[in-house]
């Protein structure tokens, strides 16, 4: 599946928090940010990181295709949220 298929099979806008750093995964409303936060502590371990919060593989590889595209807002909530 393209990363666009992915996206959007995967992530929804969070109605109470609009904007591309807050974007979450369908229908566990993990923010993709929390995902991206984790892989990067994992030493980039998808696998990992989907056991840990039981969602599926490819809806972390979702968070990852999103979070290439958005690489500096996520970035941005990672540190705020580190500050």
């Amino acid at each position: 599946m393209d990363a666009d298929a992915l996206i959007a099979k995967h992530i929804e806008p969070d109605p109470l928090r609009p904007g591309p750093d807050d974007v979450r995964l369908k229908p566990s409303g993990v923010p993709v940010w929390a995902i991206v936060g984790q892989y990067l502590a994992l030493d980039r371990d998808a696998a990992q990181v989907a056991r840990d919060y039981g969602i599926p593989l490819e809806a972390v590889e979702a968070a990852l295709a999103y979070y290439e595209r958005h690489q500096a807002v996520i970035n941005g909530r990672l540190a705020a949220n580190a500050a």
